[in-house]
């Protein structure tokens, strides 16, 4: 790359997250903008026959192609590297073509892959059906039992695909135990983290391969872009980059945007959010129209202490069940007034979703019993609001069940 597009890279070392944010980008570009410009532009100029051979040869050059790359798609990258603390980063045009763009990249017809029970509908449609359709064969398993883990290692086994906190039952994943599994055999350990954030859970620092987030939720941060990342080292972002071009997950240089801005604010922003939402689930827990609270920051949590000891943080989401059915959940959802019934996560507002309503439209019966998602299941992603308001608005609406 250019050195008269680029600063010389300072000294990160020591940096609190606070400060990687604001400023781990500061050094990609050398236009003097003190907010970076978007770079709406789907080609870049070569200034000559070799500099153009050059800008056509490297992968993931920021100043060639957009779809190979963007200096708004560069910043992003840098900064997630450093939260993730992994080598290097890509970016994608939503969360589920980093997962779907990491896995084709990475297996291929008689491979078998081991992934589990509970996973983002999306990501167990592609277990399901797609990567069947292509000749790799899967083996779901129970995430909370290692030895199912264990069990289901094959000699052609060649990555182990896992999500923790799980959409949307909030069941852990011990990462330092899958890890010491898998690479002994050589599987590539994959984990979606897009429930924890990097600010909570960092599972390359337990050993993790490679590390995917949904950038819709927490990292953009206000419900306005869709996005994906995926971080990891330089050797395997290479070969994901590769299948990246050809499927062409491309992030928009606005989206990109939109994401640099929100993850300047991510630190304080997870702050508040891990604050308002254990005070929301510890009070939910107290309602007598409650059934039972999800939460990895309760201590009535099957597995509050292994989140004690991967996670810093607990995060947005709340899953509860109401006492009743589904028509008793439907009548709490759309009683709510301050938390909007709409999909996704990690934003600056509280969203909620009556769980069976929102994943009955796209998987069957057997999926969601598999899932282990109920009729009268909620999911409730914890936003910025004063946590007052927000206990007075679930109070009320809880009257109605």
């Amino acid at each position: 790359m250019s050195k008269r597009n680029h600063r010389e890279k300072p000294d990160l070392e020591g940096l609190r997250t606070e400060t990687l944010v604001v400023h781990g980008d500061d050094w990609v570009t050398n236009d003097g903008a003190v907010t970076p410009p978007i770079y709406y532009t789907a080609t870049f100029r070569a200034h000559n026959s070799s500099e153009f051979a050059e800008m056509a040869g490297t992968p993931r050059h920021p100043r060639y192609y957009t779809r190979y790359g963007n200096p708004v798609h560069e910043r992003v990258a840098k900064i997630m590297a450093e939260l993730e603390g992994t080598e290097t980063a890509l970016v994608t045009g939503s969360g589920m073509g980093a997962i779907a763009t990491t896995i084709l990249a990475l297996v291929g017809a008689g491979d078998h892959v081991i992934a589990q029970t509970r996973h983002y509908m999306s990501t167990a449609k592609i277990m399901d059906e797609m990567l069947p359709r292509f000749g790799v064969e899967v083996t779901l398993v129970e995430q909370a039992d290692i030895t199912a883990f264990a069990e289901a290692i094959r000699p052609n086994t060649k990555l182990i695909m896992v999500e923790t906190p799980a959409n949307p039952t909030l069941v852990l994943t011990d990462l330092a135990a899958v890890v010491e599994l898998a690479h002994p055999h050589g599987i590539i350990v994959v984990a979606d983290n897009t429930f924890a954030s990097p600010i909570n859970q960092r599972p390359h620092d337990l050993g993790v391969d490679i590390v995917i987030h949904s950038a819709t939720k927490y990292l953009g941060g206000h419900h306005d872009l869709t996005a994906g990342v995926i971080c990891t080292s330089e050797e395997l972002a290479e070969r994901i980059w590769h299948t990246h071009i050809s499927i062409g997950s491309v992030l928009s240089p606005m989206d990109a945007w939109l994401l640099l801005r929100g993850l300047r604010t991510l630190p304080m922003r997870i702050e508040r959010i891990n604050a308002n939402a254990l005070a929301l689930a510890e009070f939910l827990e107290k309602q007598p129209q409650i059934e039972c609270v999800y939460y990895p920051g309760l201590p009535s949590h099957p597995q509050h202490e292994l989140a004690k000891r991967q996670m810093r943080g607990f995060g947005a989401v709340i899953a509860f069940a109401i006492k009743g059915g589904y028509e008793e959940t439907q009548r709490f959802v759309a009683a709510l007034k301050l938390s909007t019934n709409a999909v996704s996560l990690g934003g600056i507002d509280s969203l909620v979703v009556h769980t069976a309503a929102m994943w009955e439209g796209v998987m069957t019966e057997e999926q969601m019993q598999t899932a282990g998602i109920p009729s009268n299941f909620v999911r409730f992603s914890v936003g910025i609001e004063h946590i007052d308001d927000l206990k007075a608005d679930v109070l009320q609406a809880l009257q109605t069940v």
